[in-house]
């Protein structure tokens, strides 16, 4: 088998497939989600505690001198990812919950008795008949 026949075979796998719409879907649902926080939730946010602009936090450790950058920790962006991450983690919570909700389970199938347990049933019955 060819290299080229086996990574088609690999890449054209359910799971492979699955995997990649999976990503994909995912980064889609990310960037709305990102824009629900900036551009929905923070500002109200921001406003309720004193008109802070979220992406605007950070200690600045050196100022921009002479053309070289800016050396600063931006906590703002860090704490505007953490509400992202937790809206994300709740919105997949409420997505897979309602998944779970629909799915119908298959109804359980009585497990059959193996033939050799039915031959020693019928063994046992004509012994008890005999006796």
């Amino acid at each position: 088998m060819s290299w080229l026949h086996e990574f088609r075979n690999f890449a054209m796998k359910g799971n492979v497939v699955d995997l990649a719409v999976g990503v994909i879907i995912g980064a889609a649902f990310g960037k709305i989600v990102a824009s629900l926080v900036d551009n929905i939730l923070m500002p109200p946010l921001g406003m309720i505690i004193g008109g802070v602009d979220f992406s605007q936090l950070k200690i600045v450790m050196k100022s921009a001198v002479d053309g070289s950058g800016e050396v600063a920790i931006s906590y703002g962006l860090f704490l505007q990812n953490v509400f992202n991450f937790i809206l994300i983690a709740w919105a997949l919570f409420v997505v897979i919950k309602a998944m779970n909700r629909f799915k119908h389970e298959a109804p359980a199938t009585p497990a059959t008795t193996p033939e050799d347990i039915m031959l020693l049933r019928e063994i046992r019955d004509s012994l008890r008949v005999k006796n």
